[in-house]
């Protein structure tokens, strides 16, 4: 009997191609950036890390954990660096594996500032927009310590920093990675700049909105003259109070990343994504609109696990372009073909989040072995 064409069901814009700059995606779930420390003391990433982004090739397009543009600004012990040519390499085998499935990764950038201690970095000194530490404790090699007063960056230490994300950006592309995006967000050194309680500065770095977003625009714009805006994104989480960033006043909020997106929107970036617990309201939509570009939305950390009616609604409702999405990834590394069938899903293990090993990392089943 043949079908009737009107009563075929169309394929959600979910499951639907997006391009993303110069970056073709092939659905529109994205793998969130997921800090998993499996890259040991050399920060290289190693066969267990390959064999878990190869895992996840099918959606379309994965963005790493936050990746060390250099050695002092390593925020975790196990996190992958892109600072030097061995790291690199290390990547170049990611990439390519995750290629070779037929699918997109971008390396994400990150610089923790403040948010890291000596015993994670090596010694190294800790440097942040303002000398204010973040009232809590940190996981080391020696075990959990409060976090040290960081030292105020100089000008010409801003400059460095900034000439570390470009070589880590350039190295990125270099080893194959479809983009870079930026970590402007979760209370690290760019957040730290962009937040009133963590930049206290009285040069051309703090103080007023515009001054306290001129790192971040200068890092945005270095980078994609670097390596092309169209493969470089920018992650954002406005009044998302992590590493005591504290943005508790909207107008404020309003104000500083409007300034940035402003000055950011004339670039061309492939995009723009904001983690914030409601990706539909005013504040995301109204900073979608001064980046006029394309926006992925990230509500998972903040509101549970990310749904597959959750994101199925994120994008028929018109809020975004691609979805984040973190531990349904962590558990079905086939999560694409499972949300389209409708098919039952893995229950992530967060006791296994973080660890040196395959268990809750790699050994996820599935769906022909389930």
């Amino acid at each position: 009997m043949p079908v009737n064409i009107s009563e075929v069901s169309p394929v959600p814009l979910l499951f639907s191609p997006v391009s993303l700059g110069k970056i073709e995606l092939a659905n529109r779930i994205v793998m969130a950036p997921l800090t998993r420390v499996r890259a040991g003391s050399s920060g290289i990433p190693g066969d267990l890390m390959v064999e878990y982004y190869r895992q996840r090739a099918s959606v379309g397009m994965i963005i790493t954990e936050g990746t060390y543009p250099d050695h002092a600004s390593q925020g975790y012990v196990g996190e992958p660096g892109i600072a030097t040519d061995e790291q690199a390499a290390g990547w170049q085998r990611v990439f390519e594996a995750v290629h070779a499935e037929g699918g997109r990764i971008v390396l994400q950038i990150m610089h923790a500032g403040r948010g890291t201690h000596p015993d994670i970095n090596g010694g190294r000194r800790i440097l942040a927009p303002s000398a204010i530490a973040i009232d809590n404790k940190t996981f080391t090699e020696k075990g959990e310590q409060p976090y040290p007063v960081p030292e105020a960056m100089t000008t010409a230490e801003i400059r460095t920093a900034l000439e570390d994300f470009v070589t880590a950006a350039r190295r990125a592309i270099e080893a194959g990675a479809d983009g870079v995006e930026i970590h402007g967000a979760n209370g690290y050194l760019l957040h730290q700049f962009l937040s009133p309680a963590a930049n206290q500065r009285t040069d051309e770095y703090g103080g007023s909105p515009h001054n306290r977003a001129r790192f971040v625009v200068e890092v945005a714009t270095a980078i994609a003259q670097a390596v092309g805006a169209e493969r470089v994104g920018l992650r954002i989480s406005p009044e998302v109070d992590l590493g005591d960033v504290f943005e508790t006043d909207r107008d404020d909020v309003l104000a500083t990343y409007g300034t940035l997106l402003d000055q950011l929107r004339p670039l061309g970036l492939a995009y723009l994504s904001v983690l914030h617990a409601e990706p539909g309201g005013d504040l995301v939509q109204e900073l979608r609109r001064r980046f006029d570009g394309k926006l992925i939305v990230n509500s998972g950390p903040l509101g549970g696990q990310t749904t597959r009616e959750q994101a199925l609604q994120h994008i028929e409702a018109g809020h975004a372009d691609a979805v984040a999405v973190g531990r349904a990834l962590i558990a079905n590394p086939d999560l694409v073909e499972r949300w389209q069938g409708g098919q039952p899903e893995n229950e992530p293990r967060p006791e296994l989040f973080y660890g040196p090993g395959a268990e809750g990392y790699t050994d996820y089943p599935f769906l022909e072995t389930a």
